[in-house]
């Protein structure tokens, strides 16, 4: 763990596989925690982030067979990245199809250094546009997560959610979210290109730092981590723009201290905007 003051993150752009059965499902997922571990083993981190559903493919195909290949909370996904989690004492958010009774969600999990399951996040906006068909698969998520980190709070959100500013607002705001962990599965389609500007605008706005973490690919990657402050000088780091990449990011808490003292967007807001308005 890192000491009072600093969270070290373990950025995985990774690369995921077609598939259209479980067993290709757990493959994948065995390669990709064999990936994790070996650069587990040469740097240690705090949490190890990967994108939305980290655990399968992002296409038609495979969600039409997500009667076989979605997966209960405590199910394949789970247990590998639990493993993970205990043999390198290290926090792990994933994503994965999620089934229960009452359906089929995009999800995030994390699991902590001793194996337990600390939480889970259901996507709250899905897409369906471009390349993106989730509204004929999953369904929307009722709530949010938020926990800790060696003294940081961390909050989730995937994809979409990114879009829609009142998400980011309230993690921040109403949750003290100090690190947004944005999971994504963005498609090299129309909207591709303004999904950056989405990030920076989110870190900024909310004086936070914003992993915005894609999957490798040549038709998706480019992810990028934004400080709470952003100008000229302080630009993102941008991750390749197809390959699978792996970065251990630094989230310095003096850094957000810093542009909170600095820029007062946080402490200017009004209580409510529902004014009203000048009439003739």
């Amino acid at each position: 763990m890192s000491k009072t003051g600093a969270l070290s993150i373990l950025a995985c752009q990774l690369d995921i596989p077609p598939m259209a059965s479980a067993r290709e499902r757990d493959t994948h997922l065995a390669v990709s925690a064999a990936k994790v571990s070996a650069h587990l083993e040469r740097q240690s981190a705090d949490i190890v982030v990967l994108p939305e559903l980290s655990s399968i493919d992002y296409a038609r195909r495979t969600f039409d067979r997500l009667d076989e290949i979605s997966e209960p909370l405590d199910g394949a996904s789970f247990a590998i990245w639990q493993k993970v989690a205990k043999d390198h004492g290290v926090f792990v958010c994933y994503s994965f199809a999620r089934r229960d009774d009452t359906g089929t969600y995009i999800s995030i999990a994390v699991v902590n250094p001793l194996g337990e399951m600390t939480g889970y996040y259901d996507k709250l906006h899905l897409a369906q546009y471009g390349a993106s068909m989730e509204k004929e698969y999953f369904q929307r998520g009722d709530h949010l997560l938020v926990f800790e980190v060696a003294g940081f709070k961390l909050a989730t959100l995937i994809c979409y959610d990114i879009r829609i500013p009142e998400l980011s607002r309230t993690l921040a705001v109403d949750h003290g979210a100090e690190v947004l962990l944005h999971c994504g599965a963005y498609y090299r389609d129309a909207s591709f290109h303004t999904w950056q500007d989405f990030a920076v605008t989110r870190a900024v706005e909310n004086q936070v730092f914003f992993l915005s973490l894609n999957r490798a690919g040549k038709t998706y990657g480019h992810s990028l981590f934004c400080t709470p402050w952003m100008d000229e000088d302080n630009r993102p780091t941008q991750f390749h723009r197809s390959k699978e990449d792996f970065r251990l990011i630094k989230v310095e808490r003096s850094h957000l201290t810093k542009a909170r003292e600095e820029y007062s967007f946080l402490k200017d807001r009004l209580h409510s905007y529902a004014l009203p308005t000048q009439r003739d």
